[in-house]
């Protein structure tokens, strides 16, 4: 099969990004992707190659924007931390001082930290949910105020995969009177000039570029589906399908639209490396402060390591962003952070090196990682040229 055009822009000094984007297509058998890396807030790699769709007949589009899955929980943070910087909100005090609701079931005095970090024992609803609860955000907050945690809180951690939009979310309209995609649109996003959406207005799409869903593993491969499948009762079960959404429904309005600030955000390459860009930064860029460069510091620092209640990794969380483990690093700085998707995005920001990071692409792969192989082929190729 020909190697698709790499379209864009890239210094001399990064050639090596380039190439390793292009061999990304021939070695990984990429169908259609974006990268971008700034560095000191310049843009410095602004890739886009491939095909939009599966039959690889639409070129790739230089403002195309697909679902980032899970890269979407950096975006809702953010929403957070800004809150904190401003004196409204207090990662110590308790849910319920903000989301009165929230005092029940045990959950009294759990902290807002603990919402961020995924130790609050709430990355799943017992009770059965119908599949359109998904995009009914009062329907997942009542749900999530009434539920009792799966494990004391703070005992441990475990991946809150869909919750914690909902968790977090709730706290931050609760506070600012506003949606989290309203909140991020109009704090992060347009004041940035990012292209990123949690909640894609109609006119963005036509932009959109479907994603492609992984084939079912082969006989030697982990199937983790089946796994999760195994028990429905399971809190495993319980936290990836209830509500029961499948996996094709990614790819319809009705997902795009909804406000689901774990899992639905919409952006390319070129956005995430912008809102990351400032948090690269200290914080600020082009005379936009996103945060302090002091809740970055805190933002970023460990909370949560080692084995995790859910996923069957190894996993480190500070207060809301992933961070490097042992077995995967971002990169050979110890400070960076970010997050990955669900099918191969990813997006993080490293300040000691200055450098913004951001990788979306429409192909998902399946494995047991937090981060693609795809996306830290391209990191690693970032970091030899710095």
């Amino acid at each position: 099969m020909a190697q698709p055009k790499i379209e864009g822009t890239c210094d001399a000094r990064f050639e090596a990004v380039r190439r390793a984007f292009a061999d990304n297509f021939s070695t990984f058998g990429e169908t259609g992707a974006s990268v971008a890396v700034t560095v000191e807030g310049r843009t410095v790699v602004d890739l886009w190659a491939g095909w939009e769709d599966q039959a690889r007949t639409r070129p790739w589009r230089r403002d195309a924007i697909a679902n980032v899955y899970s890269t979407t929980k950096a975006m809702t943070a953010i929403c957070a931390h800004r809150l904190v910087d401003r004196g409204k909100l207090d990662l110590d005090a308790p849910v319920a001082r903000y989301w009165p609701e929230f005092a029940r079931a045990g959950k009294e005095t759990l902290p807002v930290r603990q919402l961020l970090n995924h130790r609050a024992g709430l990355p799943a609803v017992s009770d059965l949910l119908p599949t359109e609860a998904v995009y009914q955000w009062d329907t997942m907050a009542t749900a999530l105020a009434a539920q009792k945690p799966w494990w004391e809180p703070g005992s441990r951690h475990g991946y809150h995969a869909l919750t914690f939009g909902w968790l977090v979310g709730e706290v931050v309209r609760r506070i600012s009177g506003k949606s989290l995609g309203t909140f991020f649109r109009d704090e992060v996003a347009a004041p940035l000039g990012a292209d990123c959406f949690v909640g894609l207005p109609r006119s963005e799409e036509g932009r959109v570029v479907p994603l492609i869903l992984p084939p079912p593993p082969g006989p030697d491969q982990p199937d983790l589906l089946a796994e999760i499948l195994k028990d429905p009762q399971s809190m495993l079960a319980k936290a990836f399908v209830n509500p029961p959404v499948p996996l094709e429904a990614v790819n319809t309005r009705d997902w795009r639209a909804a406000e689901i600030p774990a899992a639905n955000g919409h952006t390319n390459a070129r956005g995430l490396a912008r809102v990351y860009a400032a948090l690269a930064c200290g914080g600020q860029i082009d005379g936009v402060r996103v945060l302090s460069r002091e809740r970055i510091d805190q933002a970023l620092r460990m909370e949560s390591d080692g084995p995790d209640a859910l996923l069957p990794l190894h996993t480190r969380f500070g207060q809301g962003f992933m961070l490097s483990t042992p077995a995967e690093k971002i990169g050979p700085n110890p400070r960076a952070f970010g997050h990955g998707g669900m099918g191969g995005s990813l997006g993080f920001a490293d300040p000691d090196a200055h450098m913004s990071f951001g990788y979306v692409m429409n192909e998902m792969h399946a494995g047991l990682w937090l981060f693609d192989p795809r996306a830290l082929a391209l990191a690693a190729a970032v970091y030899r040229c710095l």
